[in-house]
């Protein structure tokens, strides 16, 4: 090949022609070949992706989407990538995304405001997405300002936001429940609650349900202590709980703030689970090697990333919305941070 015909092609990159020749095969050959058209024999089907490979062609995404109608890619809209369960939730949307044959593309909202989540979708249709998965806890999904597109499939994951969209979450009340009540049933006369920043959907539905449990059992709803998910706000809330001798069991709304509790009564020379029982929420995998190791609620983080991703290609695929909201069960797992109340004197 003539140099100055090599450097016109590192320039504009390899094409379908170049492949065409080198595999000694048609252009509509490698069209298919590209495609995964299924109408290619084998022994051909090696032979012009040995082609590719050896060139460097990628087969140009955006033109076959104009031509199949799909781009092949999920946009997830995210806030707050440090939070465990915002990492773990994305891992399982990434993961069950691939499976599927979706590539994620992934724009963090660094402001949660009504702008920026309007502007965000914004970005994303510009980018050519099939559809949106949003993945923000904050209350700001709740107002009416913040605008969705028409026509783009979308699917709204752990959210209390009345939208006409799909709504995939774990069932926050429902474990919250099991940890009031696993402490009720263990004989404390309450359950005391340090629960996550008051803007987060899911700190608010394990609070209200906490609280509406204590009140179906008729006992008294101590005092709310807010934390901000980080086992430092554990133990700064849990200095306040350690001192107070009536506080014997203590329902966290995450693991990570549990952990700051358990040091706080350790301190404090409050044994866990003698003086205080403590229960969690995550079930992250260091929670069975606390000391000792934590009692906790289980989320199934990637059967809400694979649920999220199915309804959305639905949606994708049938071109209209699935209302049906769908609550993926928790499970107590109970470990040895939790015991009957230490009789009193």
């Amino acid at each position: 090949m003539p140099a100055d015909e090599s450097a016109v092609r590192r320039r504009r990159g390899p094409s379908m022609a170049d492949v065409a020749q080198l595999a000694g095969v048609s252009g509509q050959t490698v069209s298919r070949v590209a495609n995964d058209r299924l109408n290619v024999d084998a022994t051909t089907r090696d032979r012009v992706r040995a082609a590719m490979r050896e060139l460097g062609y990628r087969p140009n995404s955006a033109a076959r989407a104009l031509r199949n109608g799909e781009f092949r890619s999920i946009g997830v809209i995210v806030f707050e990538l440090s939070s465990f369960g915002t990492t773990r939730t994305l891992d399982a949307i990434a993961t069950a995304a691939t499976i599927s044959g979706y590539a994620i593309n992934l724009l963090p909202v660094l402001d949660v405001t009504q702008n920026a989540v309007t502007n965000a979708f914004s970005r994303l249709d510009e980018q050519a997405v099939d559809g949106v998965i949003i993945l923000i806890e904050a209350h700001t999904l709740d107002e009416a300002g913040v605008l969705l597109p028409d026509g783009l499939p979308v699917v709204v994951v752990d959210s209390s936001a009345h939208y006409d969209y799909p709504i995939v979450d774990t069932d926050q009340a429902q474990g919250a429940r099991l940890a009031t009540e696993h402490l009720l049933e263990l004989g404390h006369e309450t359950v005391w609650h340090l629960g996550g920043p008051p803007t987060s959907f899911a700190a608010d539905r394990r609070r209200r349900s906490w609280e509406q449990t204590l009140i179906d059992h008729g006992r008294d709803v101590p005092p709310v202590l807010d934390g901000d998910w980080t086992s430092s706000s554990g133990y700064e809330a849990g200095r306040r709980l350690a001192v107070n001798d009536k506080v014997t069991a203590v329902f966290v709304a995450n693991d990570q703030m549990a952990l700051g509790l358990l040091r706080a009564l350790y301190e404090r020379g409050r044994a866990v689970p003698d003086d205080v029982s403590v229960v969690g929420f995550d079930d992250m995998e260091e929670a069975a090697h606390f000391w000792p190791p934590l009692t906790t609620v289980r989320q199934t983080f990637a059967e809400v990333g694979r649920r999220s991703v199915d309804a959305l290609i639905a949606e994708i695929r049938a071109g209209e919305h699935h209302h049906a909201p769908v609550a993926v069960p928790t499970e107590l797992i109970v470990r040895r941070s939790t015991a009957p109340p230490r009789p009193r004197p």
